[in-house]
């Protein structure tokens, strides 16, 4: 694994895929100290923390809070086995703390807990609570005077739940523009297919009905997220979605679009055989 780039530096494309290298290695060796981890639905969206945390988020790590900061609400929460070594590694926490991982008396839970993860602005548990908490941070940044962002992380088996579709229209009512809504359309959930559980599709229609501002990417090409996000700046009076085609265990072979990883545990020849895949798999 290579350093991080340098504070304040513009990324390139390169140093971002490194980056969602980084979040899959860390991934691997934080479910090796649990003895299981959520593999496959942290995977597809590797490339999107990636840009979000070193190429787009207004923040300041030796700030954490700081009221002008963008705020970031992983509402598909059990992807914070991703998250956390990239706290860690911007300078929020010490990395040593991350051996602690789900262990009694940790702060870093299967789920994040922003009482006890320094950097962490969400506590989630039960999925589809993320887009509301979203909804409540831009009203409240507007009635402060703050100009921040608020960009929300959804799971694309989450939109099941009537509450997203609820704080969607709100958004829309509310023109919040400021809001950021992350669909990490990665076509699993832990039961199945989400076309076969619970259809979710068209959803660019869908949210546009609810009068956001939509665009939809490959999630897994860097150039195009970053684009993305800049296009965001271009547009006001709506909120924005960024619909984010994923595969769901991006990277690993064995695990990509294969129900039986949601959550599992690799044997020790399999480990070294998955970290040895990510190594030699391209990162530009």
């Amino acid at each position: 694994m290579t350093a991080r780039p340098a504070a304040h530096a513009t990324p390139s494309i390169a140093e971002l895929a490194e980056r969602a290298r980084f979040i899959r290695l860390e991934t691997l060796r934080l479910s090796r100290i649990a003895g299981a981890g959520h593999y496959s639905g942290t995977f597809s969206c590797a490339e999107l923390l990636a840009a979000l945390y070193y190429g787009r988020l207004r923040i300041d790590p030796q700030r954490p809070d700081w009221p002008e900061r963008d705020r970031f609400v992983l509402s598909k929460g059990h992807a914070a086995i991703g998250l956390y070594p990239v706290l860690a590694d911007l300078g929020y926490f010490d990395p040593a703390d991350l051996k602690t991982y789900t262990r009694l008396g940790s702060s870093y839970g299967d789920h994040p807990d922003m009482r006890k993860v320094r950097g962490a602005d969400f506590s989630s548990g039960s999925l589809g609570h993320g887009l509301s908490i979203g909804v409540g941070m831009a009203l409240g940044g507007r009635m402060a005077g703050h100009d921040f962002r608020t960009y929300v992380m959804v799971g694309d088996g989450e939109l099941a739940e009537g509450q997203i579709w609820e704080a969607a229209m709100a958004a829309g009512h509310f023109h919040l523009d400021r809001l950021v809504c992350i669909v990490d359309r990665n076509q699993l959930c832990i039961d199945g297919r989400t076309e076969d559980i619970m259809a979710v599709e068209p959803l660019e229609d869908r949210f546009a009905a609810f009068g956001w501002a939509v665009q939809r990417i490959d999630g897994h090409d860097l150039a195009a997220i970053l684009a993305a996000f800049d296009r965001i700046d271009g547009e006001a009076g709506r909120p924005h979605v960024i619909i984010a085609d994923t595969v769901k265990g991006k990277g690993v072979t064995r695990m990509e679009l294969d129900l039986d990883w949601h959550v599992g545990n690799l044997g020790p020849a399999d480990y070294d055989a998955v970290v040895a895949e990510l190594m030699a798999g391209e990162v530009a």
